[in-house]
């Protein structure tokens, strides 16, 4: 054996010899290089385009360069002219001092500690009727344990919970097998174009500015933002008209539009849907053979009165179209509104109008992510079920849900008002949603130093603004907006002491602004 391995050894020494001194190996050397070089650390060069080209500007460099600055205070309290960042970048409330709804609070709590529910002192802690819902969802859940995983579309009792509530909303009925539990709006959005875009050639009609959630899932799931312009001159107004000449122009470079999506109320440009352009955009998707996405996240907040939400699938129901009319996706979330639960993670979709087989496939995508959390289920379903007349906790929690929204409001008109007194600016109504979106006229100097700093003017002035002030705003680019406009979303959320501050600050820095690059 000993003399066969030698002479074995032998042979294969002899072998490579002969291979080292052929043309065969040095290209078989080569090709072993090359794939040495293909197993290099991964590098932005190759990972998926998709993801190079998906951006939120919500949580972009602005906002980066906060994160820089808060921890320079940290370290050094005296080293910037200000003395605290104020994060008026993203609908937050709670970052920001909102306080929580009590009832809510009460009911997680006990949900997510129900050895509470066997105490006596409990009861001195909780309202008696924080104690019977906790109960009540504690036994819908198997095991009673909010850390086990749930059916893939949420828990049912929950889910039949929110469409009571839809129902009672809307005067139409609702069906619980109709409802996608999730975490948050932004999964339920990202599922909903999984479905629909199956390359590049398929379209979303986006309205600009759009919430960039939007741009950034057609982004990565490979399909094409069609854009369709809001009427910043009548208030953010969303024009039937314009949407037809967007889908023409779209189908004209052979790109099949497969949905529509509306925000409402909008985000970032604040405005109320009347319920007749409503009516219009119903008729639209269902001439044009669209699926409606209805971004409805923000329907508590509205602070005219002359303006009130109605839901999408109100409308359509009201105009006579059945579930087999019209394909329609109304996405909720826990985040905003009067709770501002954005940590929880709560929310929903609900689907109408697709066949039972997509329907499975919808499922089958929800099934992949197992389950939504369950404390933003129960979330999503105390939203849409809260306290009633009679209930304990009903007169507390009025109060608190009044509080927050009529500050809201008139944290919306103060800033308003200042926005329209600074020179070159011009501001819409905050109707609704939590968002001012101001127009910025900017001095040729200022375009022309943007220019040199090699970013977009609306980006060079939140920049500055934020060096000055510690105030942080996203550039209105990140958003989209009419070519050669400029703006800045700004959040009505800080509280409403620290407004007349945020008032101050801005005001002295655009004047110092607007002196330094007067043409």
């Amino acid at each position: 054996m000993r003399r066969f391995a030698s002479g074995g050894a032998k042979r294969v020494v002899g072998l490579l010899q002969k291979s080292l001194s052929s043309s065969s190996f040095l290209a078989s050397s080569s090709s072993f290089s090359s794939s040495v070089m293909e197993r290099t650390p991964i590098t932005v060069d190759t990972i998926n385009p998709k993801v190079i080209k998906c951006e939120y500007a919500v949580r972009g460099e602005i906002v980066t360069h906060a994160q820089r600055l808060q921890q320079e205070l940290k370290t050094n309290p005296k080293s910037l002219p200000f003395d605290e960042i104020l994060y008026c970048n993203i609908g937050n409330p709670q970052s920001l001092g909102q306080q929580p709804i009590t009832f809510f609070r009460e009911v997680l709590a006990l949900c997510d500690h129900p050895c509470l529910l066997e105490k006596d002192e409990t009861h001195g802690l909780f309202s008696s009727d924080a104690i019977a819902r906790a109960w009540q969802i504690l036994d819908q859940i198997p095991g009673r344990a909010t850390g086990a995983y749930s059916h893939s579309q949420g828990i049912k009792g929950l889910r039949d919970a929110i469409a009571e509530g839809i129902a009672a909303r809307d005067g139409f009925p609702c069906n619980s097998d109709d409802i996608f539990l999730t975490d948050g709006a932004s999964p339920a959005v990202h599922m909903m174009m999984q479905l629909l875009i199956r390359s590049q050639k398929d379209g979303i009609l986006c309205p600009i500015p759009q919430y960039p959630l939007y741009s950034a899932s057609i982004a990565l799931h490979g399909g094409t933002l069609v854009p369709y312009y809001l009427d910043e001159a009548s208030g953010w107004g969303l024009e039937v008209s314009e949407l037809k000449q967007q889908i023409e122009n779209a189908r004209s470079k052979g790109i099949t539009v497969r949905a529509l999506v509306v925000i409402n109320p909008g985000n970032p440009t604040g405005q109320v849907l009347a319920e007749q352009n409503q009516r219009e955009v119903v008729d639209f998707c269902k001439n044009e053979g669209l699926v409606l996405l209805a971004d409805e996240v923000y329907q508590e907040n509205i602070y005219v009165d002359d303006k009130k939400f109605n839901s999408f699938k109100k409308v359509s129901r009201s105009m006579g179209y059945g579930e087999e009319d019209i394909a329609l996706v109304s996405f909720q979330s826990v985040s905003k509104g009067y709770y501002g639960e954005c940590g929880k993670r709560g929310g929903y979709m609900e689907v109408t109008g697709f066949s039972a087989s997509v329907r499975e496939q919808i499922y089958k995508v929800a099934s992949v992510n197992l389950c939504s959390n369950i404390s933003g289920q129960i979330l999503a379903s105390l939203v849409m079920n809260p306290p009633k007349v009679g209930d304990e906790s009903f007169d507390s929690y009025s109060a608190e849900k009044d509080g927050i929204l009529s500050s809201l409001a008139r944290r919306a008109k103060m800033l308003e008002d200042a926005f329209n007194c600074l020179e070159g600016v011009t501001c819409n109504k905050a109707e609704g949603a939590m968002y001012l979106f101001p127009r910025i006229r900017l001095p040729q100097k200022a375009m022309e130093a943007a220019d040199a700093a090699k970013t977009a003017p609306d980006a060079f002035y939140a920049r500055r603004l934020l060096e000055a002030t510690g105030i942080v705003v996203v550039p209105g680019s990140g958003f989209g907006q009419v070519p050669g406009t400029w703006h800045f979303r700004c959040t009505i959320l800080p509280q409403e002491d620290k407004i007349p501050t945020v008032v101050s600050k801005l005001t002295e820095f655009h004047k110092a602004f607007m002196a330094e690059f007067r043409d």
